[in-house]
């Protein structure tokens, strides 16, 4: 179908938006947020949209610096206790004051084992209330990276969690509901108004915000709207139905460049797509292979991923708006080196050779799960790497969903193999070694390593660079780390994601390569 047919057919399914108003900033992704439970899923949209009524102890500024937030200062009373000072006169969105109280319940709250956030209090054993506006943070060891954990640590209202019988974190993956995944108390710059799932998500400024005096935007109120078809959500900005596109499909880049009425603002996200093997399962689900697991063989890795094309999925499927990935973090992230960011060479023959030496000359099926309305072109990347693995006799059965469903699957553990993309929300590659390899055992460690993937030597790393406080020590325990992960293939690396954001003329904001939009920088003019 061409841009027009495409055009075409999206323009009645936006024509029921409502006319843009002077300061509304109508916003347009492919996805919808997962929960309204701050402390429930580790997912980037859902992050972004409650970060403008959540916020954490510090914050990241204009340029990806850690600034104050909720915490006005802070003071290395030791390496492993810092004295927070709470920002006061600050209010909950009910008019409630912010407190010590809340810090602390927030702590307890985001621990439970249940959520998917535990990363962003990796590290720290307590937090200890000193007085009303003072907390110490009491670390397992040296932190180097306790800062810029602290942005996504989201503070709740202790006396409305209690009062509303959720003190207890939403258990997503059980398809539980509580008061907070469809409610929120928070001190940000928006209020959320309204969720309609699939459909809408309201926010309206918040004119008691302790920052209002030096916010840079007008926006008094956001409207986002997941639209999964890319016709649909392209419609939509060219018919004046959403200002700001943050998901353009690629083959409507080119052209949404070269309108006058709208611009295009470029960068990198630091996002990187790769697949999750069930590598530690004694038998592989949802496999020809009874009786084992072929995963736990490196050369069956190995062979998949050799049998990736990545430049052809950037040519034809990304239309160049993907960077091939060699290593498991993108350009701008801690720990990332270019000499080691390249890719495995394609080589079909080595491949079919490895799978003969592991004991599979005619391959083998199993099951591949994907999104179909998270990543760019996410079931379309999978349906090339299908294609690319029939090749050597693999069998991979597509299974392309909603990310909703999807992620409740990974989660559960009920999958072979499955394509995830992760950004990396402070900027240090530790983030997604703790998180996506090393082995799961609690808190943050493994706590999104859904493939069973256990290396020692990632492990021993991972344990290391948590606490330690040289640069260059630290540094290089990250890059051992990630050549080991390359080395063993304990996940297949695909690419690094671009991100181009579409809006109107009209519009003034600043592109994240976090791909977090903040209306607290938008304009509408």
């Amino acid at each position: 179908m061409n841009f027009k047919s495409r055009l075409a057919a999206g323009l009645l399914a936006v024509a029921v938006l409502a006319p843009v108003q002077a300061q509304t900033l109508r916003w347009a992704a492919q996805n919808d947020i997962l929960t309204m439970d701050p402390h429930s899923q580790n997912h980037a949209t859902t992050n972004t949209i409650l970060n403008h009524t959540y916020e954490g102890l510090t914050r990241y500024g204009v340029n990806y610096e850690i600034e104050p937030s909720l915490a006005t200062k802070w003071t290395f009373v030791t390496p492993t206790q810092v004295r927070f000072e709470l920002r006061k006169g600050v209010k909950f969105q009910d008019g409630t004051p912010f407190t010590a109280d809340d810090v602390v319940f927030s702590f307890e709250r985001i621990r439970q084992p249940q959520g998917t956030m535990g990363i962003y209090v990796a590290g720290i054993s307590d937090i200890k209330k000193i007085d009303s506006h003072t907390v110490d943070v009491i670390l397992a060891g040296p932190n180097p990276i306790l800062l810029r954990n602290l942005a996504y640590f989201f503070i709740m209202s202790k006396s409305w969690a209690e009062k509303n019988n959720t003190v207890k974190t939403q258990d997503y993956k059980a398809k539980e509901e509580n008061f907070a995944s469809r409610n929120t108390m928070g001190t940000g710059s928006y209020r959320i108004t309204g969720w309609q799932p699939e459909q809408r998500i309201t926010l309206t400024a918040n004119a008691d915000w302790w920052d209002k005096a030096t916010g840079t935007g007008n926006v008094k109120e956001m409207i986002y709207t997941p639209i999964k078809s890319d016709p649909t959500r392209v419609a939509a900005l060219l018919s004046g139905g959403v200002d700001l596109l943050t998901d353009i499909p690629t083959q409507d880049v080119a052209r949404l460049r070269n309108d006058p009425k709208l611009k295009i603002l470029d960068g990198p996200e630091v996002r990187t797509m790769f697949l999750v093997l069930d590598s530690g399962s004694p038998e592989l689900k949802y496999s020809s292979v009874k009786g084992k697991n072929p995963f736990a063989d490196k050369r069956v890795r190995q062979a998949l991923s050799i049998a990736i094309d990545r430049e052809a999925i950037k040519r034809s499927t990304m239309r160049g708006l993907s960077i091939p990935a060699g290593i498991l973090v993108a350009p701008g992230v801690n720990g990332h080196d270019p000499a080691l960011d390249v890719p495995a060479k394609v080589d079909v023959d080595a491949a079919k050779k490895l799978l003969a030496d592991a004991g599979y000359p005619e391959g083998f099926e199993f099951r591949l799960n994907c999104p179909n309305n998270r990543y760019v072109n996410d079931e379309e990347v999978c349906q090339a790497i299908v294609a690319m693995w029939a090749r050597l006799g693999v069998k991979a059965s597509l299974v392309a969903e909603n990310f909703a469903t999807f992620s409740q699957k990974f989660q559960n553990f009920d999958t072979s193999a499955y394509l995830l993309g992760w950004g990396v929300a402070t900027y240090d590659a530790q983030y997604t070694i703790q998180s996506i390899v090393r082995t799961r055992t609690s808190g943050a460690d493994g706590n999104f390593n859904f493939g069973r993937i256990s290396d020692p030597v990632v492990d021993r790393l991972t344990d290391q660079m948590k606490v330690e406080a040289d640069a260059s020590k630290r540094n290089a325990m990250l890059r051992e780390a990630l050549v080991r992960i390359k080395d063993e293939v304990l996940v297949i690396p695909l690419h690094h994601q671009m991100r181009p954001w579409a809006m109107k003329a009209n519009v003034t904001t600043l592109h994240r390569s976090n791909d977090n939009p903040q209306t607290r920088f938008a304009n509408v003019r």
